[in-house]
């Protein structure tokens, strides 16, 4: 009878449990629901919107107008149309409407969304590839003529593998552990447009097809736009030292410059810089003087005077300290030049150490670079052989591509992702991670998968 009790208790707890998870499930279909629904809205509105705009003014022109365009033409009319198209056009992008095509899509060693690094300092090892599409150009090698130069792109893309449009004003990021900021401080897919962007490493071109690394990106990405990264344009710090550099320049170069280019290959290279600033009134004097005689007279004396009386300006210990100062002055400009917020550098989440057991070890250690030849054996596609293969794992695993959920409520179970042509298994512990299997992945055929052709790449986070 006992027996029976405790049967009977654990399928009603049983019960109440699916009951619960199904309340989750109905509340979460309910939200996904209402935010579908004010996405319709919004798009149903903008069309209304679009719609009475060209109606308008369509009613604003003269009949005699529409007269002569009902006598025109067959070419006048596709004419008339085309600029009424390009109006359209125009009057969509003054409303902020605009009707994306994809350049290109990619093609990485990421095949999923899990595992796949969420920025591209991850994982500097991870490869992919961009071919143009030549639907958007008609010579597609052409639009990167000149784009070898750089060593880094911009990438505009598309959050892809969102699985729903709903977006909210806060989220969790990985990084903060659950807690919730704005989503416009943070680089969270679900936006109100999803809109990625991303910096990639440029190793080379052939022919339309951009070889990158360094990237966060998932095979099938759709790319909008390539734009080169241009420190000088880019980065807070380059631009606040280019700004500071021409000012210096002047400052150095007013007084005197031939006498200052003699001098430059014979300072001493124990020269404190604080020295020659501290003492810059009666160096100029002696420049000076030093110029005045250089008209008809040896100045190699007084050049000798001057290098003396900068070399005893100041004592070495007053010097050193000043150059001391003076770094800590530039280390505060720079942290002034690009604050971001705390929890990007000091986030909550630990980086966690990585290890292989052996026999994942042995199974890496099986595969091959894309060059060699041997069917018999697993292949990679993108990366250069088992070591690189290893440091990508180890920049994935490290920052922890768990979920916030995974990690509070799915910490004893295995996690798998998927590395180029390798589909790996590993389990999470007090601040490590551990890599247990190695295998070939396998295509939806059951078969391992392969290297393909670049040339027959078809049309295919943080």
């Amino acid at each position: 009878m006992s027996a029976g009790t405790c049967s009977c208790s654990e399928h009603v707890r049983w019960l109440k449990q699916q009951v619960s998870v199904m309340r989750k499930e109905i509340k979460n279909l309910r939200q996904h629901v209402e935010s579908s629904v004010r996405a319709h809205r919004k798009h149903v509105a903008s069309l209304h919107s679009t719609l009475k705009d060209v109606l308008d003014k369509k009613q604003t022109k003269s009949p005699s107008s529409s007269s002569s365009y009902s006598s025109s033409s067959s070419s006048s009319s596709s004419s008339s149309s085309s600029s009424q198209n390009a109006a359209g056009t125009e009057l969509s992008l003054a409303r902020g409407h605009i009707r994306t095509v994809p350049i290109g899509f990619i093609t990485s060693c990421f095949a999923e969304k899990n595992g796949t690094p969420r920025q591209p300092t991850v994982c500097s090892s991870s490869r992919a590839r961009l071919k143009i599409q030549s639907s958007v150009f008609n010579n597609p090698e052409h639009a990167l003529t000149g784009l070898h130069l750089y060593s880094h792109v911009w990438l505009i893309f598309l959050f892809h593998k969102n699985g729903h449009m709903s977006y909210k004003a806060k989220v969790k990021p990985p990084r903060l552990n659950g807690e919730k900021v704005g989503v416009y401080s943070t680089r969270s897919p679900h936006r109100p447009n999803a809109i990625g962007l991303t910096l990639a490493k440029l190793d080379s071109i052939t022919g339309d097809v951009l070889h990158l690394s360094g990237v966060d990106l998932i095979s099938g990405t759709p790319v909008l736009d390539i734009k080169p990264y241009i420190p000088e344009y880019d980065s807070p710090v380059t631009r606040a030292t280019l700004t500071a550099e021409p000012q210096y320049q002047q400052e150095v170069h007013s007084d005197a410059p031939d006498v200052l280019e003699e001098m430059e290959p014979a300072e001493p290279e124990g020269l404190e810089n604080s020295c020659v600033s501290s003492s810059r009134l009666e160096a100029e004097e002696k420049l000076g003087e030093a110029a005045a005689f250089s008209a008809g007279r040896d100045v190699s004396g007084v050049l000798e005077k001057v290098r003396e009386f900068l070399l005893q300006g100041a004592p070495c210990s007053q010097s050193r300290a000043e150059d001391k100062h003076v770094e800590e002055e530039e280390e505060e400009e720079e942290e002034e030049a690009a604050c971001v917020a705390s929890w990007i550098r000091k986030p909550p989440v630990h980086t966690l150490s990585v290890r292989f057991t052996p026999t994942a070890e042995r199974q890496l250690a099986d595969f091959l670079p894309p060059t060699f030849s041997d069917t018999g054996r697993p292949k990679f596609q993108f990366l250069n052989g088992p070591e690189e293969a290893a440091a990508a794992i180890r920049g994935v695993l490290s920052a922890d591509p768990r979920s916030v959920y995974r990690r509070n409520h799915c910490s004893d179970r295995l996690f798998f992702f998927s590395l180029d042509t390798a589909h790996i298994t590993c389990w999470f512990g007090d601040g490590f991670a551990e890599v247990l299997r190695v295998q070939p992945a396998m295509n939806p055929d059951g078969e391992a998968q392969g290297p393909s052709d670049p040339s027959s790449v078809s049309s295919s986070q943080i």
